[in-house]
């Protein structure tokens, strides 16, 4: 089945990200991809995350579905406007790459090029609708597209530990009514705040894939609380991150308890390792998925 066809059917879902080199050497990437391969539904790939240049996500994952992987093309609106927007979700297609995460995107001072210019012709929103109407077959204009029309399964994002946690909710209506088929969180490190979000989104019906970062250290846990909106990570979590001598072995533990008390709530879990691809595994292993 593919991804869309288990959404589709209501599978619990498992997702795990990778983020593309700075350069074009892949074989890590692509030994990394073989350790999680037929353990999750599909892999992300991340577009020039926190505003990072690197190798592009189209092409990391158009390698991804010649080894035999499905992957979940990451879509950015900060550096494309929307002809560059609309041609690289047809390109996507033409790869048969079908599975697309539509983000407004992190803002390029956070990156390694601050003097970037931004671009955001569109947000999130409107890029779904885009990607509805190239599955019609036009364009954003109207202008008809020739041959068959592409076919996505299209994702968004949601952040549940926002404050105040109406407009997420509102944005995400729109992204629904805008074709959004499922969703991936930010980062969950509390599971009252998550049920609390979820319990306020019953109404929408679609599957909310939990997403899991995996805890470095307490410094990274500090940074997080402090420069990442909706992202708080517990006292005692960072207490443990502090005190253990193998910050793997702990990352580990913390993570496949979270993802034991979220496979109830919602419909699958989306894995963020943030460079330690490797120990993904362990995280599939002591979590039971």
């Amino acid at each position: 089945m593919t991804f869309k066809e288990k959404i589709q059917a209501g599978k619990f879902l498992v997702t795990s990200e990778i983020g593309p080199p700075k350069g074009i050497e892949t074989k890590k990437l692509l030994e990394d991809a073989e350790l999680i391969r037929g353990r999750v539904d599909a892999i992300n790939v991340t577009d020039l995350q926190s505003s990072v240049m690197r190798l592009g996500s189209l092409a990391v994952c158009s390698l991804l579905k010649q080894n035999g992987f499905e992957p979940v093309f990451q879509v950015t609106c900060r550096d494309r406007n929307r002809l560059a927007l609309q041609s690289d979700l047809l390109s996507a297609a033409a790869l048969g790459i079908e599975n697309v995460l539509i983000l407004t995107g992190d803002y390029p001072t956070l990156g390694d090029h601050p003097e970037a210019k931004p671009v955001f012709d569109l947000d999130s929103v409107q890029l779904l609708k885009v990607a509805g109407s190239l599955q019609q077959g036009v364009d954003m204009k109207g202008n008809k597209l020739e041959g068959a029309p592409p076919k996505f399964c299209l994702g968004a994002v949601v952040n549940p530990g926002a404050d105040p946690l109406e407009p997420q909710i509102i944005k995400m209506e729109k992204k629904v009514a805008a074709g959004a088929e499922f969703f991936q969180t930010q980062a969950v490190y509390d599971v009252r705040v998550f049920e609390s979000f979820l319990n306020k989104i019953k109404h929408l019906k679609v599957p909310v894939m939990a997403g899991i970062v995996l805890l470095k250290s307490a410094g990274m846990a500090r940074f997080m609380n402090k420069n990442v909106a909706g992202v708080s990570v517990p006292d005692d979590l960072i207490k443990e991150m502090e005190e253990t001598k193998d910050k793997v072995a702990r990352s580990v533990e913390i993570a496949s308890c979270l993802i034991k008390e979220l496979i109830p709530m919602c419909q699958g879990i989306h894995i963020m390792p943030i460079g330690w691809d490797k120990v993904v595994p362990k995280v599939l292993d002591a979590s039971g998925l």
